[in-house]
């Protein structure tokens, strides 16, 4: 899926690719907390499509286990 995205995204197509809200994305990149760029006098981020992906490889997955409690409620 990330192939189907252009390698150089604005807020929108970012926060498509990531699933999240638009707001919440620039939150992020306005506090650092994602990787994203400004053009000299712009106030519009753009993001590296493979720089995002490589961002979210970065965190730990963990895998959930059902608990016998809800196990046993279904």
């Amino acid at each position: 899926m990330p192939d189907e995205f252009p390698p150089i995204l604005d807020t929108a197509m970012a926060a498509e690719l990531l699933s999240m809200n638009v707001d919440v994305v620039r939150r992020m990149a306005r506090d650092g907390e994602l990787p994203a760029y400004r053009l000299p006098g712009a106030r519009a981020f753009r993001f590296f499509r493979d720089e995002l992906m490589e961002h979210v490889r970065s965190f730990p997955v963990h895998e959930t286990v059902e608990s016998d409690e809800s196990a046993t409620n279904s």
